[in-house]
C-alpha cells in the first residue's frame, strides 16, 4: 500500500462515486478503479460496496478510512512543521564548548538568547576545545566554540576574539616592577597549571630552556582548581586572561607584562554543510555578534 493508493481511497471514500473522485484527482476513471482493484486485493478485503448509486464503505473500507485520516493529518503536520523549521526561527541545538570558557561566554548570551528566540532551544554540551571540534566534525555538536581549532576540511571557522595564557598571583601580593624580580618570584614556586592544556605546557618549556622554572609545581585538571588555588594565594598560577578576570575583577593580577604568554585565539566553529535553516542561521549570527562583541 502506497500514498497514492490511500489518497484514491479516500477521494472515493469522501465522494461516494468514482466518477466525481476521478475529476477531483484529475485521473481517469479507469485508472482509479484499477488502483483501488490493486489496494484490495494487496490488503485481501473489500473496501466499497458498489451499486447504481455509487459506491459505499464496507466495514473493512471504513477502518482503512479512519486510519488513512490519521496518516493525512500526521503528513500536513509534518509538512507544516518542517515548513516551519525551514523559514521560522524555531529549532533545537547543541553548542558546546570548554567549562572555563563557557563561564564567561555564555551566561550573557543565554540570558539574551532565550528572551530573543524562545523557540530556538539551545542544550550545552561540555569538553575540551579539541573535543568539541571533534564532536562538531561528527553531528553531535551543532556549534562549538573553542580555542585555537585546528583546520578541519569539513568544517567553517570563525575568529571571535583573542586571548593569551598569562602569569597570575593574588591580587594582594607585593607588586613587582622588575622582570627580573618576577623570574625569581616564578622560580620561588609553587607554578599552579592544568598540565594537559597545550599553552601551559609551552610556557613550562619555555621556564624550565630559560632556568626558572621551580621545583615546586602542583598540577590540577581542571583551570577553576588553578583559578582556586590563585584566589588563595598559593602560588603563581597560569591562566587564560578572560578565565582570570570573570567573576574576579581585581582579585588576581598579571604577574608581570614583560613575562612570555601565549596568545588564543577563540573561534566559532560549526560543519560547512550544516543544514543551513533560518533558526541555525540566526544562532550562529546571534553566537558570532556575542563573540565579536567581546573584543579585544
Amino acid at each position: 500500500m502506497d500514498v497514492t493508493q490511500l489518497r484514491y481511497f479516500q477521494a472515493i471514500a469522501q465522494a461516494y462515486s468514482m466518477s466525481a473522485a476521478a475529476r477531483v484527482l484529475h485521473v481517469s476513471q479507469p485508472s482509479l478503479s484499477v488502483a483501488i482493484q490493486n489496494l484490495e486485493e494487496e490488503l485481501g478485503t473489500t473496501l466499497f460496496l458498489r451499486d447504481r448509486r455509487g459506491v459505499s464503505l464496507t466495514e473493512s473500507g471504513r477502518t482503512l478510512l479512519e486510519h488513512a485520516t490519521i496518516v493525512f493529518d500526521t503528513l500536513r503536520n509534518a509538512e507544516h512543521m518542517i515548513r516551519g523549521v525551514e523559514a521560522e526561527e524555531v529549532g533545537r541545538f547543541v553548542v558546546g564548548c570548554h567549562e572555563s570558557l563557557g563561564a564567561y561566554f555564555l551566561p550573557s548570551f543565554m540570558s539574551e538568547h532565550m528572551k530573543k528566540w524562545p523557540r530556538i532551544e539551545v542544550a550545552l554540551w561540555n569538553g575540551s576545545s579539541a573535543a568539541v571540534r571533534d564532536a562538531v566534525v561528527d553531528r553531535e555538536v551543532h556549534f562549538g566554540i573553542v580555542v585555537n581549532p585546528v583546520p578541519h576540511p569539513d568544517l567553517v571557522l570563525v575568529e571571535l576574539f583573542p586571548d593569551a595564557v598569562d602569569f597570575f598571583v593574588a591580587a594582594n601580593e607585593p607588586p613587582i616592577d622588575d622582570v627580573t624580580q618576577a623570574r625569581e618570584r616564578i622560580a620561588t614556586g609553587p607554578l599552579v597549571y592544568a598540565g594537559r592544556v597545550t599553552q601551559m605546557q609551552e610556557l613550562v618549556a619555555k621556564l624550565a630552556g630559560e632556568d626558572y622554572l621551580p621545583a615546586r609545581q602542583l598540577l590540577c585538571s581542571d583551570l577553576e582548581m588553578v583559578k582556586s588555588l590563585a584566589l588563595a594565594g598559593v602560588g603563581v598560577a597560569l591562566l587564560p586572561r578572560r578565565v582570570a578576570a570573570y567573576g574576579q575583577e581585581g582579585k588576581l593580577r598579571r604577574l608581570h607584562p614583560e613575562l612570555p604568554f601565549v596568545r588564543d585565539v577563540i573561534s566559532l566553529v560549526y560543519r560547512a554543510d550544516m543544514h543551513k535553516t533560518r533558526a541555525a542561521m540566526t544562532l550562529k549570527d546571534a553566537l558570532v555578534k556575542h563573540g565579536k562583541a567581546m573584543g579585544p
